[in-house]
């Protein structure tokens, strides 16, 4: 059985497509988890979200299922980091 990316492999992943999604260039390392997605340093907007899962999901190489993002609330970072590693934990399960 092959373990998926751990936590902090996953908040790398998901700050350097944050960072890229925002046309910056930064470290992932600049960014800090309580930074919004949407405010003066990051622009993700819903299209870019979107696109963002999927090179999430490509970088990660999990399927992300899109009933994981239903009802959620995406302001921060570590919001999104949290659910693309809850997703990856239930990747493996499968």
């Amino acid at each position: 059985m092959t373990t998926g990316p751990d936590h902090t492999a996953v908040a790398d992943s998901v700050k350097r497509v944050v960072i890229a999604e925002s046309r910056l260039s930064l470290e992932p390392d600049q960014i800090q988890d309580d930074e919004p997605l949407s405010g003066d340093l990051l622009r993700v907007n819903s299209m870019g979200f979107v696109g963002m899962l999927v090179r999430l999901e490509d970088e990660l190489d999990v399927t992300l299922p899109d009933d994981l993002f239903v009802g959620r609330t995406f302001k921060t970072v570590d919001d999104l980091v949290e659910v693309v590693a809850e997703g990856t934990r239930e990747t493996e399960a499968l």
